[in-house]
């Protein structure tokens, strides 16, 4: 009776295990996930601004007073520099490998001089950029990235109506570029 009933427990822990996994497995292969859907907006390296109601890959902004900006990237053949400035009451940048791990994040409080200029290189890419750092890149924060493909989100608040177009032109204006060390 005993090894019956430890066979059942074993059955049921068993099959809740694997529901867990099916379900939380589900985005990835029905392509539904974000790294696919910001792919799905265009071009690589370059922000897209997301809108109020979902776009042709679904993406969308639930909340009125932010604004947001999303950018896919390679850095397997060279480092990716993000760079952003204006005026805004506050801004964030959260970093993403295409499995949608948070890599890196920071806002406005944590950047130097209230801009934003961040460096995303390959492990490789980051030891031959600290040996030789170039004068442009000596206030711009250098994160590493494990997997080559990932997407930048860089979201800005508008808490009040006369916010909205300094926080539409400091995403319109921020740039997500190869970094060639020129």
């Amino acid at each position: 009776m005993l090894k019956i009933l430890l066979a059942i427990v074993v059955g049921l822990v068993g099959a809740v295990l694997l529901h867990l996994i099916i379900i939380l497995s589900l985005p990835h292969f029905t392509g539904l996930d974000a790294y696919t859907r910001i792919l799905a907006r265009g071009d690589l390296n370059r922000f897209h601004l997301l809108a109020a109601q979902p776009d042709k890959a679904g993406l969308s902004v639930a909340d009125p007073f932010m604004h947001v900006a999303v950018c896919s990237f390679d850095v397997d053949t060279v480092p990716l520099r993000l760079q952003a400035r204006g005026s805004v009451p506050f801004w964030s940048l959260a970093i993403f490998d295409s499995a949608s791990n948070e890599i890196f994040s920071m806002n406005d409080r944590t950047s130097v001089g209230g801009g934003l200029d961040v460096v995303i290189a390959s492990p490789i890419q980051l030891t031959a950029l600290r040996k030789a750092l170039p004068e442009q890149l000596a206030q711009s924060i250098l994160v590493e990235m494990s997997r080559p493909d990932g997407y930048a989100v860089v979201r800005t608040l508008a808490p009040r109506k006369s916010f909205d177009q300094a926080a539409q032109a400091f995403l319109q204006e921020a740039s997500c570029q190869d970094f060639t060390g020129r």
